[in-house]
């Protein structure tokens, strides 16, 4: 048998390491973080427990990528569902409606992930965290923002703060509000994107003139 060629093996490669990330996803989305071990999720993605020391350096590593993951491929979904768009602030939208929905589907694993994020070791520069980083500057670009070094920064911390707002134990805020509070940030109309249902917080929905003369 003639041995596989170089590009066989990176795809191999690739596929194990994509089961490793969703099978963290599914198990601490189930169980939790301490209670999934690595052992747990190699045999979940039916890989050797050594292949996971080889793809990453621990468990908290591996989360953060399985998670960034998540993110982006939601990230993606949402901006390219039909109806397509090059509508920036339907895009936009689109953005902010699709990291909200993560906390409202996945509570457990998000507030894991941003405990781990708040720890001295921050965000892992991995493949996953890039991959979500670009399609968030892509979408800022379609906005229409003309310093995409400047907005990303702050775009991201908005997100963040938001998510952790709706996952504070015993005082979490309404994805209403925390949604009425981005689309008057960034000048969006309450029924872009995929509005929860019923009306913005405050009464009717409010229209919002067009600022794209005004954006940075």
């Amino acid at each position: 048998m003639s041995p596989r060629s170089a590009s066989v093996n990176e795809e191999l490669r690739r596929r194990s390491r994509e089961r490793l990330l969703q099978a963290t996803v599914e198990l601490v989305d189930e169980r939790g973080y301490e209670a999934t071990t690595l052992g747990d999720i190699a045999d979940r993605a039916g890989s050797a427990r050594g292949l996971v020391s080889y793809y990453f350096p621990g468990k908290r590593q591996l989360l953060q990528s399985a998670v960034h993951r998540l993110m982006h491929r939601t990230l993606e979904a949402a901006l390219l569902r039909e109806p397509r768009t090059d509508d920036g602030r339907e895009l936009m939208a689109r953005a902010i409606d699709a990291i909200l929905g993560l906390a409202a589907d996945h509570p457990r694993l998000m507030r894991t992930h941003m405990a781990g994020i708040l720890q001295a070791d921050g965000f892992v520069q991995c493949p996953e965290q890039q991959r979500l980083a670009a399609l968030l500057r892509e979408t800022l670009e379609r906005y229409g923002s003309r310093d995409v070094d400047g907005e990303y920064p702050l775009l991201r911390a908005l997100l963040m703060g938001a998510v952790f707002a709706a996952l504070l134990p015993g005082v979490p805020m309404a994805r209403g509000r925390l949604r009425a509070e981005l689309f008057q940030r960034y000048g969006l109309d309450w029924e872009l994107g995929a509005p929860p249902g019923g009306l913005p917080p405050g009464g009717a929905p409010v229209r919002i003139p067009d600022q794209s003369s005004k954006r940075p």
